[in-house]
């Protein structure tokens, strides 16, 4: 008999919430991590993710997004944890960019609450923001902030306070069938599992050479910026909110001043494929700059001193969706990766999702839009 009934590989945001959704639901599970928590290699640090409803990327996800509100709500008040601030966000950019015409379709869709600021309404409100004429901005009430780090820790809590075992700081070699079960190889052993959730954002690939999806791991950078001493107080949350930002140079984001400043970055940032294991971690005068550019187009009272800054990673799909399917072949693996640099907000639905598959062998989400099946 196996030694548990479900192995989790990869304790990032994704992993996590898996062990916790698994372990509340009585299975004997396991959480397997190749690193310390609250490690920087990954995709699930930075201190903050942006969580929003009207979501310009497709309007199905709004239902997950939903879930996710009450589910992250439901963690808060059994961690103990502020987790989820709602500061509001606003989107900004041209009428017909991805950003803008995708959040209202999303928000019209679904009637999600939003107001539509001209450039001028939107440089009142929030005086920070300058933008051309021809700018607009979408405000949703419900956008704001989830704790990066905290999350995870209050995810891997819960998990071992329903009995979950967690071991970190151990790699994981190789997940494959074995018998009715399967095997999770790692440097120290094996471990033995019903089914096994591999969580494993960038290095997925590594351990399942034979996933058919193709993906891509890109190097990403943040930077926290120091504001001018006259304009902090139009950095500071309840003043400034979230913001998502699309210009001729890309999709910006951003978030109220905390200690080290105004975070803000480009996403994808300079779409360098990069290597896991050995990319760059130094942060460049050409990554300050591509960032910088926004800054001082958009945002110039925030245009100081670099404080701080993180590399981190995006593992992408060919069509920046979710991969949430088991493997083919393989039942008794399910993956859930990559997130295409978009996924942290919806961690503990995700999670929910894995336990229904790992315990159920179905959901009553709608995960047709995450299936491998696209890819044929």
């Amino acid at each position: 008999m196996p030694a548990f009934d479900v192995a989790v590989i990869g304790l990032g945001v994704m992993g996590s919430a898996a062990l916790a959704a698994l372990a509340r639901r009585g299975c004997r599970a396991v959480g397997i991590d190749r690193f310390a928590l609250g490690h920087d290699r990954g995709s699930s640090h930075g201190t903050t993710r942006v969580i929003r409803l009207g979501y310009f990327e497709h309007p199905s996800y709004v239902p997950l997004l939903r879930a996710a509100y009450a589910l992250w709500r439901e963690l808060e008040a059994q961690s103990g944890r502020s987790l989820l601030t709602i500061t509001g966000i606003v989107e900004i950019g041209a009428p017909e960019s991805d950003l803008v015409a995708g959040t209202l379709r999303s928000s019209r869709l679904h009637g999600l609450p939003h107001e539509i600021l001209d450039a001028l309404s939107l440089m009142k409100r929030f005086p920070a923001f300058r933008v051309p004429d021809d700018f607009i901005g979408v405000f949703q009430p419900d956008g704001g902030i989830v704790r990066a780090e905290g999350a995870i820790e209050a995810l891997q809590e819960l998990a071992s306070g329903h009995g979950a075992e967690i071991i970190r700081e151990q790699k994981v070699l190789a997940v494959e069938p074995y018998g009715d079960g399967v095997r999770a190889t790692t440097e120290c052993g094996e471990v033995l599992a019903g089914c096994a959730v591999v969580a494993a954002g960038p290095w997925l690939k590594s351990l399942l050479p034979q996933f058919p999806a193709p993906i891509r791991v890109t190097r990403q950078v943040v930077g926290w910026f120091a504001p001018a001493n006259h304009a902090r107080a139009v950095f500071a949350a309840g003043r400034f909110p979230v913001f998502l930002l699309q210009n001729p140079d890309g999709l910006f984001y951003g978030f109220p001043a905390d200690a080290n400043g105004v975070k803000v970055a480009k996403h994808h940032h300079l779409d360098e494929a990069a290597d896991p294991d050995r990319h760059d971690r130094t942060v460049s005068a050409a990554d300050e700059a591509a960032i910088r550019k926004m800054l001082k187009a958009h945002l110039p009272e925030a245009d100081g001193r670099l404080v701080a800054a993180q590399t981190c990673l995006y593992t992408m799909t060919p069509d920046s969706d979710f991969i949430v399917d088991r493997l083919p072949g393989c039942p008794g693996i399910i993956v859930a990766a990559p997130c295409s640099g978009h996924g942290f907000k919806f961690a503990p639905v995700i999670g929910e999702i894995l336990a229904d598959l790992a315990v159920a062998g179905g959901t009553h989400h709608d995960i047709s839009r995450f299936l491998l099946k696209r890819f044929a």
